[in-house]
């Protein structure tokens, strides 16, 4: 009986929610708010960043490879929306990320030589193409693309030394391409939207050892950063 009634009971539940999600008759949340030609709003949020290297050699025996060890990240940012038509609307969000990767490389004994601790601080601004569905009473479901660029805050770029005095050494800038999906909530007084989105670089963000041979960067011919954002917004 009692497993009766339980299953009873989601049974309910599941009704009662598909009736608030999909019934018609339900009662739009800011029914004029997509009408408007510019929106703003802010967003917080999640990252995890990558690195994917590319070798100049291809050592099949022993492993090479750099281990990379990403931290959770934190964004928060503003977004300013302008909308084309009912399914197309053109989007800037710059924001703030902080994020740190941990670097491992192959052949050292001490961890002083092997470990690299990359911290940085990214001035992000994309900016974004949004393809919407047509809204289904207070849901909207879309996908995103774009192209981005960032300022690395906390590069040392032009520090003259490198990893033999411990530096690892990054470019200031780096250019995206971005690729992501979300949800608009439409809630009684804003616009709730949870998104996930790819981010690829382009170009390569590597500054190399002055020496070619470095036992760290000479065998690297490019380090590109890959990227996961999950962001939510409020408009």
């Amino acid at each position: 009986m009692k497993k009766l009634l339980v299953v009873l009971a989601i049974l309910l539940g599941a009704q009662s929610a598909q009736a608030q999600l999909f019934s018609k008759e339900r009662l739009a949340n800011l029914e004029t708010f997509d009408k408007r030609f510019l929106t703003w709003g802010y967003f917080l949020g999640f990252n995890s960043y990558d690195f994917e290297f590319d070798y100049n050699q291809e050592d099949f025996g022993e492993n090479t490879d750099i281990l990379v060890s990403a931290d959770v990240g934190f964004n928060v940012g503003l977004i300013g929306d302008m909308r084309i038509n009912n399914y197309i609307n053109l989007r800037l969000e710059p924001g703030l990320y902080f994020t740190q990767r941990n670097l491992m490389f192959p052949g050292f004994t001490e961890d002083r030589d092997a470990l690299r601790e990359v911290k940085s601080t990214y001035i992000h601004v994309p900016l974004l193409v949004k393809f919407s569905t047509k809204r289904l009473n207070n849901i909207k479901p879309f996908v995103v693309a774009g192209l981005s660029t960032s300022l690395n805050l906390s590069s040392n770029e032009s520090n003259p030394e490198d990893n033999n005095e411990g530096q690892f050494r990054m470019t200031n800038t780096t250019n995206y391409y971005e690729l992501g999906f979300g949800i608009d909530i439409y809630l009684y007084f804003f616009k709730f939207t949870p998104s996930i989105r790819g981010v690829f670089a382009l170009s390569d963000e590597l500054v190399p050892d002055d020496d070619p041979n470095s036992p760290w960067t000479g065998n690297i011919a490019s380090m590109k950063t890959r990227g996961i954002f999950i962001n939510f917004t409020f408009q």
